[in-house]
């Protein structure tokens, strides 16, 4: 496999890594960090995207991931397409490289934490396949969303299609794909393609701020809260008993018992994840 496992505690400025991971208390930022190709992944870049969020899915302490560009011109252009001639040139190649695509997407799609997209500039291609599996995306003023695969002869594939269209329908993932539109960040609010548009002075204050709200919650909560969503868009199977006892599990945890101590006491909680 391409790439290294993402380093932590450095700066994107100091390092040519695809991929940054920094940690501030219950709360991660993965940076996409290739901002002289407006954070495009390459193979490598997705391999490491991939081994970051399964790093992540497994550790205990965490209550929230941020995903956001390198620099203030993309949150990601899709994959570089500088390497395709030699990594990307049929059929075959296209299907190898996807894997490694389908693998990071399937980890963000199924990572137990609350991921929120951090997006400025460009989300186009891949970086919208990214966004798209996120749990929010808040978004910039300058944000500008899209698929031009259409530049390319390409076709968008099963697992990428999905999330996007599970997040804004037929309609606009046709428009992405068979006339090459790019939307800006008002219409993607329309669309309900973000959760929000701010100034772009306030992006990473707003958003900041809404991983704070998520992480003073109980993780285990919110963990169940992604896990029951997930099962209800994406298998039309009723609902078991077990499955619906499951969701109840919470209720067993000391987070719920100091939860109602607080609320009756009139007291912030001090969840603790257990």
């Amino acid at each position: 496999m391409e790439g290294r496992r993402a380093i932590t505690r450095v700066e994107y400025t100091m390092s040519t890594d695809p991929i940054i991971l920094k940690r501030d208390g219950d709360i991660a930022t993965i940076t996409l960090n290739n901002p002289a190709k407006r954070n495009a992944l390459s193979l490598a870049g997705w391999h490491w995207l991939s081994e970051t969020i399964e790093s992540l899915d497994k550790d205990e302490s965490l209550r929230c991931i941020i995903i956001q560009g390198a620099g203030d011109k993309a949150f990601a252009a899709g994959a570089d397409i500088s390497e395709f001639p030699e990594k990307r040139a049929n059929a075959e190649q296209a299907y190898v490289y996807g894997l490694a695509t389908d693998k990071a997407l399937e980890q963000l799609l199924a990572c137990r934490h609350p991921v929120i997209a951090m997006i400025r500039g460009a989300c186009t291609g891949g970086g919208l396949e990214i966004a798209a599996c996120c749990d929010m995306r808040i978004a910039s003023q300058t944000a500008r969303f899209g698929v031009p695969i259409k530049r390319i002869g390409h076709a968008f594939a099963p697992s990428e299609m999905k999330p996007l269209l599970d997040l804004v329908g037929k309609a606009l993932v046709l428009e992405f794909l068979m006339e090459g539109q790019v939307i800006d960040a008002t219409e993607a609010l329309r669309h309900r393609l973000v959760n929000r548009v701010v100034d772009d002075a306030k992006l990473e204050t707003e958003v900041k701020e809404t991983a704070a709200r998520i992480a003073s919650g109980a993780p285990l909560a919110a963990r169940m809260t992604k896990k029951v969503l997930n099962r209800l868009m994406n298998d039309p199977a009723p609902i078991s008993e077990a499955e619906t006892r499951e969701s109840y599990t919470p209720c067993d945890s000391d987070d719920y018992r100091e939860g109602f101590e607080a609320f009756i006491a009139k007291r912030p909680p001090k969840f603790k994840g257990s």
